[in-house]
């Protein structure tokens, strides 16, 4: 297995729609920066936050969530509140090959700032809008800027294909278009 570098993720943007849309360079000026990178793309997060509140003292369950526990705002700054979190989707669509394996890391502008970004991996055969976590960690508000970077994309290609893909075993969240919740 070998991490891929700019030259073949333009490529498998370019010929497979790997990624759309699709910033070949990397747009620094003014905001978070997002784009391709030397082995990665850094991509963006859209303007629809789900944020989480306590306001109906719900327990969080993930094989029974509670819609109810998310605020949902359309916004080009969302305020996640202190040591809370909100549920995002990605700005591009991710069509991931069957003998490649993504994995998702925050950036580290929001990690210095004590905002932490949890995506899964995004298995072999899997597309859609990638729904991402955002956890305040601090005391204090915290601004996420849509339409900016927020996570770093790295792809790993396999020597052989996988027997089983995502796609083959229809997973729950294969062409997820929105922020989606858990499902079982």
């Amino acid at each position: 297995m070998s991490i891929k570098s700019d030259r073949w993720i333009t490529a498998m943007a370019r010929d497979h729609g790997l990624i759309d849309p699709f910033e070949e360079g990397q747009v620094r000026h003014g905001v978070v920066s997002y784009g391709v990178s030397s082995y990665g793309y850094d991509t963006r997060v859209g303007d629809e936050f789900k944020i989480f509140t306590n306001v109906n003292s719900s327990i969080v369950d993930p094989k029974a969530f509670d819609p109810a526990s998310f605020v949902d705002i359309k916004t080009d700054v969302c305020i996640v509140p202190p040591n809370s979190f909100a549920l995002a989707h990605t700005v591009e669509y991710f069509r991931i090959p069957r003998n490649v394996l993504a994995i998702c890391l925050g950036k580290s502008t929001y990690a210095r700032c004590g905002i932490i970004v949890n995506v899964t991996p995004f298995e072999p055969g899997w597309e859609g809008l990638v729904t991402i976590e955002i956890s305040n960690t601090t005391p204090l508000p915290a601004k996420i800027y849509a339409n900016e970077g927020i996570a770093q994309v790295l792809f790993f290609e396999a020597d052989e294909a996988c027997l089983v893909s995502y796609a083959d075993r229809h997973g729950k969240y294969q062409g997820q278009t929105g922020v989606t919740l858990p499902r079982i």
